[in-house]
């Protein structure tokens, strides 16, 4: 395994897209099947080789912190009953890795959320992984991108080659030197209109910094939509420092997004033993009565 050991989840929005779902629930504890998303970002982590998490959360986010936290209650009721697998799966939600939880205080954007982290990150290279991405589980990006700052020591941005004309929902980097995976990124905009984009590669939900990006964070001002934009801090960033592309194709779900959503929990069903041949059953029928099959 790597040498980065930390990761940082923010998980601080509010989640408007999913309304009224959303209301009284953060949008990362919606199930994805029968797993909230966030608890796919944490495997993530912990499979990549990272045991120190820390999510950065906002008002009304105490379900975040219960749902990775022992139930001495419910493992009592599920050992009383003999349900000894459901039992396992709680015990070990707790002990996936050593978790730590912070408040942003002021919803002032990612890049506000990220400074946040710097007090527990201290003098360590980290990752900073979205909660609205979830990867596959055979996707290896994050730990290529380990693997990447491991020979290089350089911050490593995620990068995915979208429609130009879908270009204006991201961070977008111009590129150079792209061998394979991985590029040199010269310059990086946030949310640019088509004409103005330096390329079609969008900026995914997974980063890999060093920690001189909490000094650029500090400097930075307000950009899109009236935010600390993470994005800003990196152009500051590579003023200075190398900071490396890694572009990929596929594995990503982007389930702040409904249609993604639901993708992803099609997709991620139909590969369950328990789930998939009847489900792939239930899908044909709806296909074939819906003429689309």
């Amino acid at each position: 395994m790597g040498t980065v050991k930390k990761a940082v989840i923010p998980a601080a929005g509010l989640g408007t897209r999913f309304l009224p779902a959303t209301k009284a629930q953060p949008k990362e504890m919606l199930p994805v099947v029968d797993k909230p998303a966030i608890q796919y970002v944490v495997e993530e982590a912990v499979a990549a080789g990272i045991d120190d998490i820390l999510i950065i959360t906002g008002r009304n986010k105490r379900t975040l912190e219960d749902h990775f936290d022992r139930n001495f209650e419910l493992e009592h009721q599920l050992r009383s009953k003999g349900k000894t697998g459901d039992l396992a799966d709680v015990v070990e939600l707790a002990e996936l890795a050593d978790i730590h939880f912070v408040r942003q205080g002021e919803p002032l954007g990612l890049g506000h959320a990220v400074s946040v982290a710097r007090k527990h990150v201290g003098s360590e290279p980290f990752v900073v992984m979205l909660g609205d991405d979830i990867m596959h589980a055979d996707s290896t990006v994050l730990s290529d991108m380990i693997k990447t700052f491991d020979e290089t020591h350089s911050s490593v941005v995620a990068l995915m080659e979208v429609p130009q004309d879908q270009i204006s929902a991201y961070g977008c980097a111009g590129v150079t030197d792209r061998d394979g995976a991985r590029c040199r990124i010269t310059e990086i905009v946030e949310k640019p209109s088509p004409e103005d984009a330096p390329s079609n590669l969008g900026v995914m939900g997974r980063y890999l910094f060093t920690p001189a990006i909490f000094d650029e964070l500090e400097h930075v001002e307000p950009g899109v939509g009236g935010e600390i934009q993470l994005t800003d801090a990196i152009a500051r960033l590579l003023v200075d420092d190398a900071v490396l592309g890694y572009v990929f194709s596929e594995g990503r779900f982007d389930i702040g997004k409904k249609i993604d959503y639901l993708r992803a929990t099609v997709e991620l069903a139909l590969e369950r033993d328990d789930l998939g041949p009847e489900f792939r059953t239930f899908l044909a029928q709806v296909c074939a009565r819906e003429g689309l099959c």
